[in-house]
């Protein structure tokens, strides 16, 4: 991250994006008590750490997590408690795994790396234009317009969603210029905000006279668990994690906290503090979900988990309950997408530091990302979500195969290094190809033949067909790692 914003800011010395600036590099840390420095330990103040943690959780905490959680509550009923497990586990879960899995391993190149070079940077491509300008940036946009503004304009209203959208992105523009100080906005206002909103809602479904939970429908009618855990993929944030440790990283460093493995910790720590507040505020909107369910019923095509929180809004607080539930969405939204712009712009200033022989600095980065996901937003809600959901399913068996095998490194991946490579190849060869196939569907070219076979594999219904090839891999790796070691 090479000069991130202009000269004399603060640059990157690892692939985690630890940044130190003059001063830093020689162990002068400032003495305003943001860093404490034993020695040649550095860590944060617990001011900092919280304030580092409402960041991270800020970046993660957008439109998906806003809406998935209140209407699987809605829709669980009863069995609200573990389709909020399953989906913890997914939503909360992996994504911090993820944070220590790219801590540890020094970056996510070099986590992927141990599959192959070639395939790290393939992979790393595709997961920051998915969580960029392809599908996480512009959807921040078009759910906080859909919440805030169409309730009041109408549906359908073209020229309202382009004037939103371009003061929703320049905006969002202007204050990711800074990445290194996102802690400043994101952590110490924004973030804290949006969990003062949260949980006034919380405290209206306590009070708020209800009727008893009813029995789960849908798909959480059997195996509410499962169903929990794969909407748990829709937040993206696993794939988020993978990178926003970079933004973080620079924060970090911003309080003084410069050594490589310091740092790292303390990136480490903001997650696991974030991956807190996200499990309380996944649990409250669930409950939320839960109750709004029993005021009216969310079992309609055109239900999601905005119009479940503008049910309860509305019974709890009228007619303005539908401009608290938009000025929520817009808060959470803007959040994401500011730390979007900062990491996508991040990766790109360090991946692609020329193009066409012309240096391409950060700010020019995030100008495109801001432009190209402004445009891409207007295309509507609808179309963005349908195109990304199986770009999705192929990504996050991927990257959840690559975390669960960092975290028994030590113990079994290290011994039979093969693994890597054999495990995360099947699974590649089946998502990919399920991808192709339901994308295909997407725009009116169905195979009919192929879609039933893959339908009939077992696992499929749930999403979960990919742990075959996975555990196939595994054997495999293993064999191959002996034959080698031979």
């Amino acid at each position: 991250m090479e000069n991130i914003t202009e000269p004399g800011a603060a640059k990157a010395d690892d692939a985690t994006g630890t940044t130190t600036n003059g001063a830093q590099r020689q162990g002068v840390v400032n003495d305003n008590n943001h860093a404490s420095v034993e020695g040649k330990a550095q860590r944060l103040s617990g001011k900092h750490r919280l304030v580092t943690a409402f960041t991270f959780f800020s970046m993660f905490f957008g439109a998906g997590n806003l809406i998935f959680p209140p209407l699987m509550g809605a829709q669980a009923q009863s069995a609200a408690l573990p389709a909020t497990i399953g989906f913890i586990v997914s939503a909360v879960g992996l994504p911090i795994l993820g944070v220590l899995a790219v801590a540890s391993a020094g970056g996510f190149e070099h986590l992927a790396s141990r599959v192959s070079p070639k395939f790290a940077a393939v992979l790393a491509f595709v997961i920051i234009m998915a969580i960029g300008p392809c599908f996480a940036i512009p959807r921040t946009a078009t759910t906080s317009y859909e919440m805030a503004i169409t309730p009041f304009v109408g549906e359908n209203n073209r020229l309202a969603l382009l004037i939103y959208s371009l003061v929703f992105f320049t905006l969002s523009f202007i204050l990711s210029q800074h990445p290194e100080k996102l802690s400043k906005s994101l952590g110490r206002f924004m973030g804290p905000l949006l969990l003062v909103l949260i949980a006034v809602m919380f405290v209206a479904c306590i009070f708020i006279n209800h009727a008893p939970l009813g029995k789960p429908f849908g798909e959480y009618a059997h195996g509410s668990l499962v169903y929990g855990f794969i909407n748990g993929y829709q937040t993206m944030d696993l794939l988020a994690a993978l990178y926003f440790g970079i933004v973080i990283s620079a924060n970090i460093s911003e309080f003084g906290v410069t050594d490589t493995k310091a740092n790292r910790r303390e990136t480490g720590i903001a997650g696991t503090g974030a991956g807190i507040l996200l499990i309380l505020i996944y649990a409250a909107l669930s409950f939320i979900g839960a109750v709004s369910g029993t005021i009216k019923s969310a079992n309609g095509k055109n239900d999601t988990g905005a119009t479940v929180l503008t049910n309860l809004t509305t019974s709890a607080f009228g007619s303005i309950g539908t401009a608290f539930v938009g000025l929520i969405f817009i808060l959470a939204c803007f959040n994401v997408c500011t730390g979007l712009i900062s990491t996508c712009a991040t990766y790109f200033e360090e991946t692609f530091p020329t193009v066409f022989g012309h240096p391409v600095r950060y700010r020019a980065w995030s100008v495109f990302f801001a432009v190209f996901s402004f445009i891409v937003s207007n295309a509507g809600l609808s179309a963005i979500i349908t195109v990304s959901l199986p770009v999705l399913g192929a990504l996050y068996p991927m990257a959840i195969v690559l975390v669960l095998l960092n975290l028994v490194q030590k113990p079994f991946s290290s011994k039979f290094p093969r693994v890597y490579f054999w495990t995360v190849l099947l699974v590649a060869i089946f998502t990919i190809f399920d991808c192709i196939v339901k994308l295909l569907a997407v725009f009116g070219l169905s195979v009919t033949s192929v879609s039933n076979a893959l339908a009939a594999l077992p696992l499929y219904n749930a999403q979960l067909t990919w742990l075959i090839p996975a555990t196939t891999g595994i054997v495999i790796g293993i064999i191959d790692s002996l034959i080698r070691r031979k």
